[in-house]
């Protein structure tokens, strides 16, 4: 899938729309960031509550195509900064983080 199919098909908020089109292959849920350095997979979209620029380093370092903030999460503006010059697109939803798992799964299922 598209990373830009998080924000059409699941109506997720986007708040940084850089990169938009990068293919996504799988997702990875933690807001433990050395767990997702060391065990997220390459082109992944991150699903967290840890809304700061740290996020966006970790993702870039792992090759996370994607960030969705959940439970509303907002994002600071460093953290926005920091996505437009990695690339990397952050959506936020009112989500928790299962369901959204449960929905990314499924749009990943069906691409």
């Amino acid at each position: 899938m598209k990373t830009a199919d998080i924000g059409k098909v699941l109506g997720y908020e986007c708040l940084c729309s850089e990169g938009m089109e990068a293919e996504i292959v799988d997702g990875y849920t933690s807001d433990l960031l050395s767990d997702v350095m060391g065990n997220a997979p390459d082109s992944s979209v991150l699903i967290t509550i840890q809304a700061h620029r740290n996020s966006v380093a970790v993702a870039s370092l792992a090759g996370i195509r994607a960030i969705v903030l959940c439970n509303g999460r907002k994002a600071p503006e460093e953290m926005i900064e920091a996505a437009i010059n990695e690339d990397i697109a952050i959506f936020r939803t009112s989500d928790n983080q299962f369901t959204a798992s449960w929905k990314i799964a499924g749009l990943l299922k069906k691409n």
